[in-house]
């Protein structure tokens, strides 16, 4: 057993302290029986499972039913929300029918999980617009329909909004301990720290326990899955389910993924990778997992892609300029996923066409500028903070001390230099670099 799993377990947010909670196959099988539970542990997305035994039985009788939630808290989910998108797509695959459940009602509230502090609400109409943005990788990644295992969107609004507050706290509002909630690691934090942890914020572990008896009683839905940051929030569905003599339900949770050299996986110097493309465009997407840690290759090919485990050996084991290659095809496969082939290949050659030829691919993101606003002459630092390369002109002053920007691939070598009409290329923009990842068109419109 790995010791971080051990102290995860035996930790302030399991309510089980007493009962065994299985967080490998290796604990307390060989082998898992269900096509599900193996394919999972096969590519490393199983940390915890509250009754591995159960659940692995569980999915061997027929179809069965499982969610994960998302709230509409941005107007996209992020990389962190591809791993457990990606437990659904395995889910469906081996047989089972998958709910995507949006969180229009705890939405409202926010999950306060390992924050400083409160999340900014939302207006209803706000939440709404979120959701209909999120919604659209859904359909990539996931088959809904009206099938038996085809995929379906819930949205918890539809039963949290019409609750009554004193039946609510009376047929499920005392089935949860305070001293219990108090201890979870991530409301203790926040209290440690003496920051305040509001009354509507300490209601959202309810809310989300109570969604998992929810959907089970309209839907039959046994399994929850998430983040191991959501281990306390899920059991507590379970807890519930028990305590109002519901079925036996199970919960399931994916490591939290950090790279080799141990950052957190997902943030970039300008913010969180995100999944729509227009926050986040598919060149950056592709870019991002091209840049990928040699070490953690292997890893992302199992984690993210669908490629057949023999194949990922095989690029794993690349050494050298090859591992270049495998690096090329994780980050194509991925992008392909999220954003489709279509997207993927181009993002693809866009990137040959910069870094191979040396040329300016006009699929490279770009930033429009208002073109009286170059006439006069903009100044170069500040042309390459409008650009979103670096966040400040005094880093974009240190940066030109170190030789690490580049105009229309010319070294800038003058911190006072101006841009101008005359640095437009024939396509109409001026190609700002920094390192030689990074580059932004600058469109003068």
């Amino acid at each position: 057993m790995r010791s971080e799993a051990r102290e995860n377990v035996e930790g302030r947010d399991n309510p089980y302290h007493d009962e065994t909670i299985i967080t490998s196959s290796s604990l307390a099988m060989t082998t898992y029986k269900s096509d599900f539970l193996r394919v999972l542990d096969e590519r490393g997305l199983i940390h915890q499972v509250s009754d591995a035994e159960g659940l692995d039985a569980l999915c061997r009788q027929g179809t069965q039913t499982a969610y994960v939630g998302y709230d509409a808290t941005a107007t996209s989910i992020h990389i962190g929300n591809l791993i457990s998108l990606t437990m659904l797509y395995w889910f469906q695959e081996t047989g089972h029918r998958p709910i995507t459940l949006m969180g229009g009602g705890t939405s409202m509230v926010g999950d306060p999980s390992f924050r400083d502090d409160q999340r900014k609400l939302l207006t209803v109409e706000e939440i709404a617009t979120n959701i209909e943005s999120i919604k659209r990788v859904f359909g990539r990644i996931l088959r809904y329909g009206d099938g038996p295992t085809d995929a379906m969107m819930a949205n918890n609004a539809d039963w949290l909004l019409k609750l009554n507050y004193v039946e609510f706290l009376r047929d499920v509002g005392r089935h949860f301990s305070v001293n219990r909630m108090l201890s979870f690691d991530s409301v203790k934090l926040r209290l440690d720290r003496e920051q305040s942890l509001s009354f509507l914020e300490f209601n959202y572990m309810i809310m989300q326990g109570y969604d998992f008896v929810e959907l089970n009683r309209r839907y039959g839905c046994r399994l929850q899955m998430g983040g191991s940051d959501q281990w306390g929030n899920i059991i507590n569905g379970v807890d519930l389910s028990h305590r109002m003599g519901g079925p036996q339900l199970y919960c399931l949770t994916t490591p939290l993924l950090t790279t080799a050299s141990g950052a957190k996986m997902g943030k970039t110097a300008n913010g969180a990778v995100w999944l729509n493309a227009d926050v986040f465009s598919p060149y950056d997407f592709w870019q991002y997992f091209r840049n990928t840690e040699d070490a953690d290759v292997g890893r992302f090919l199992k984690v993210f892609t669908r490629l057949p485990l023999d194949e990922i050996a095989r690029l794993a084991a690349l050494g050298g300029a090859e591992l270049n290659e495998a690096k090329k095809i994780l980050a194509t496969e991925i992008t392909a996923i999220v954003h489709g082939r279509e997207a993927a290949e181009a993002a693809a050659e866009t990137a040959r066409k910069t870094f191979e030829e040396g040329g300016l691919a006009a699929d490279l993101p770009s930033v429009a500028i208002a073109r009286a606003e170059i006439e006069p002459g903009i100044g170069v630092l500040t042309a390459f903070v409008k650009a979103g390369l670096v966040p400040s002109t005094g880093e974009a002053r240190r940066q030109v001390k170190a030789g690490g920007l580049r105009v229309n691939d010319a070294a800038v070598t003058d911190e006072r230099a101006t841009l101008g009409l005359a640095d437009l290329t024939s396509e109409g923009v001026i190609k700002l670099s920094f390192g030689k990842k990074k580059h932004i068109l600058l469109r003068a419109e």
